[in-house]
Parts: structure tokens; sequence; C-alpha cells
């Protein structure tokens, strides 16, 4: 009888030990680094919000949280890089307009986004704006419409790559005005800049952070947002859509993981993506560079993303382009 006993009482402390250890386990997340694979050079604007958040969320949770710079096609090497690694937390994806685009831009990506991951948190909203070099003759939307027609071919615009929200603005822009311009596809818009500052190729559509920063530093001349009104931080620089009705491309950032990462670590993630928004100094961060900080439950998040990889399959159908 006591044999027995004994092997009742190790037998529960065995299954209060299961019981009490996993809550704990999930409740020290993260207990070390944690990488944060962004799809575009460093210097870049995702890199830039990348590097803002990440010390955030290093300082809020304790654990460092590493960027990773998988730069090339569209952002598809770092998301399948992403999407290959163990579904624990410790492998994050940054996500932006590339992955709502290459679902259906790409004719054989060896992953399905929305499929094989989980949406974790929202970071910001934003706009792309038109830059064109300083030795560009025109100054306005209008011009620069006029001068395209008047020189067909003889235009080419800089992307940050095939699939980017970059690439596909110009490409919508494209589309609506019938201007011909040559497209030249860069491993980011960081790598880009230095031939649009010369000249060698006259603009592009890049994310508003580093548009704004060439801009402020007389690099390169602002000539529109693509956002449907004029964006809050740059109200001097007039929409596209004023000159070209309709036309309309605001982007979003936000973050990822493999699918069949906890919950209770994609919880803990949201929460403290939602806890640094309301940090003014990151908001101010955010702001300088061009963004508004926009909060989500996963939930949200991953309506977002499916409703943006909708939106972006009506633009490349309409633009009528695809890469192999």
């Amino acid at each position: 009888m006591l044999r027995i006993l004994r092997r009742g009482v190790f037998g529960l402390a065995v299954l209060l030990g299961v019981f009490s250890t996993t809550p704990q386990a999930s409740a020290a997340y993260p207990d070390r680094p944690v990488h944060w694979f962004i799809g575009f050079a460093a210097g870049g604007p995702v890199d830039i919000v990348a590097r803002i958040m990440a010390q955030a969320l290093s300082d809020r949770l304790g654990q460092q949280f590493i960027v990773e710079n998988k730069a090339g096609s569209g952002g598809n090497i770092a998301a399948a890089a992403a999407i290959n690694s163990p579904p624990d937390g410790y492998t994050l994806l940054f996500v932006a307009p590339n992955n709502a685009i290459s679902t259906s831009l790409y004719k054989k990506l060896p992953f399905d986004f929305i499929r094989d991951t989980v949406p974790v948190a929202s970071i910001m909203q934003l706009t792309n704006m038109l830059v064109v070099s300083n030795a560009f003759p025109a100054k306005t939307v209008q011009e620069f419409i006029d001068y395209c027609k008047a020189n067909p071919g003889k235009i080419s615009y800089a992307s940050s790559g095939n699939g980017t929200s970059v690439h596909m603005s110009a490409e919508l822009f494209k589309a609506m005005t019938k201007c011909d311009m040559i497209h030249v596809p860069y491993r980011g818009s960081a790598i880009a800049f230095p031939d649009i500052i010369s000249n060698k190729v006259q603009l592009i559509f890049d994310n508003l952070p580093s548009a704004l920063e060439q801009v402020k530093g007389g690099n390169v001349r602002a000539l529109g947002v693509t956002s449907p009104q004029r964006w809050p931080s740059v109200p001097d620089v007039p929409a596209i859509a004023e000159t070209v009705p309709g036309f309309e491309s605001v982007g979003f950032y936000g973050i990822s993981a493999p699918k069949g990462t906890p919950s209770e670590v994609v919880e803990t993630l949201n929460k403290a993506v939602g806890e640094v928004l309301k940090d003014p100094k990151v908001v101010a961060r955010l702001t300088e560079v061009g963004g508004l900080p926009k909060p989500m439950t996963p939930a949200e998040f991953g309506k977002l993303v499916a409703d943006e990889t909708e939106k972006w399959r009506k633009v490349v159908e309409f633009a009528g382009v695809s890469v192999d």
C-alpha cells in the first residue's frame, strides 16, 4: 500500500511539474536574442524603421532584437528564410507591401505567404514619394508626365527590387499615365540613390523614410506622394492623385512569424509592439521619417495583409507585369 501511495504521489508530482513548467517557459520568452529578417539592404526605409523598432523592443523585452539584412528577390529571400526557420518566436520577418505584391507578381514562389506565416503586429503606415534627380528638368508631376511622353523610353526609374511597392507604384503610374519608362531594379533603395543623385537613373517612387532623408539633404527633388491625399508629415508635397485622379499606393510595415509559432509568443510580441508605439520618443522617431504608427491586434494585421494581397493582385493585373 505504501509503495502504491508513493507511486501516486510521484506521478502527481510529475503531472504538476508538467503543468507548472510549461507556462513558466512561455512567460520567460524571450530568454535569448531574437533574429529579425529584413528583405532589403542596410540604410533603406525598411532597415531604418526596423532598427528603430529593434532597439525599442530590445529595451522593452530585455533581449536583443538583431536585424539581419537578407536582400534580394523583392524581399522573398528573407521571407523564405523566415518561413523555413523554427516556429519558436526567435526568428521574425519584417513585413511590408512587397510580401502582399509577390503573391501575384512572382509565378514560382516556394511558399504561400499567408498560409505559411502568422501575423504578429502592425507597426505603421506610410506613403511612397516620387523623387527625381536635381538635374531632371520637371518640377511638377504634370511637367514630369509631359516630359516623359515627349521622350518615350529615355527615362529610367529605380526600385528596391521586383515586387516591392517602390516598383509597383511606378508600374501603376506608367499604366495610368501611359508613360514609357525603363525599370532598373536594385537590391534596396539605399543602393539606388547614388545613381539617382548622379542622374544615371532619373527617379524612384521610394518609401517615404529614405526618400525624405534624401530630399531634406538636398540630394533629390520631391514631386509628389502616392497617398490619395497629401501626407501629414510633408504637407507641402502634392499628392500625385491631384494630377492623376485615382492614383494611390499606401504601404504598411509590420511583423510576421513562421506558421506554428505559439500564440502566447505572438501575444507577447504584439503587446510589446503596442507598448513601444505608445512611447513618445519612438512615435517621434517614426513620425520624423514619415510614418504613421498603427498598432493592431494579430487578427487585424492578418486581415490587413490579406486585403493588401488582394488589392495588389488587381494592380499587378492592371499593370500587366509578372516575374518568373
